[in-house]
């Protein structure tokens, strides 16, 4: 497994990413997750939407609250053909309370807890911690990356902007 550094940081920490990092016109990997129903869910069921894959540590802290409550509001002015999948290491239980709790119902909570599969794919999982980076990527209704972000301290939000910009040129 690859592993990269000086990548990210956790207040001003420094942290290693495992996993290839990925570009700007990468086909994206396939990985299996687990959705909050205990089902298994991979990335080609998607196929044909945009997909936003917004990767968060844990709902359960301040800024991946912030994160995803952001891109559950965006999603309502967003075409439907497009798809935003928040990916996490929490438990599938965590995430359906967290969704309750937040009345997040136009995102899609996706647990990467069993085998790490979009974290390693990705290049998003940090080997110190067992938990995913922080991190944005829009895919392509055929697969491809169009746009990346791995934010560098994991205490920061990502910049949302460029992600909507990205999908608005999509769709």
């Amino acid at each position: 497994m690859e592993e990269r550094t000086g990548i990210i940081t956790m207040r001003g920490n420094p942290l290693t990413l495992l996993g290839k990092g990925l570009n700007i016109g990468d086909k994206a990997p396939d990985f299996e997750v687990l959705n909050n129903d205990l089902q298994p869910v991979k990335l080609s069921a998607y196929k044909g939407k945009v997909c936003i894959i917004s990767a968060v540590p844990s709902l359960d802290t301040p800024i991946c609250d912030l994160q995803t409550r952001r891109f559950n509001k965006e999603a309502a002015a967003l075409s439907a053909d497009t798809v935003i999948l928040t990916v996490s290491v929490d438990l599938p239980f965590a995430q359906k309370r967290w969704c309750g709790a937040a009345g997040a119902d136009k995102v899609v909570t996706l647990s990467d807890h069993r085998n790490v599969s979009f974290g390693q794919a990705f290049g998003v999982l940090i080997k110190e911690l067992r938990l995913l980076a922080r991190a944005v990527f829009v895919v392509d209704k055929e697969g491809v990356i169009r746009h990346a972000q791995i934010v560098g301290e994991i205490a920061q939000e990502p910049d949302y902007d460029a992600v909507l910009k990205a999908v608005k040129q999509l769709v």
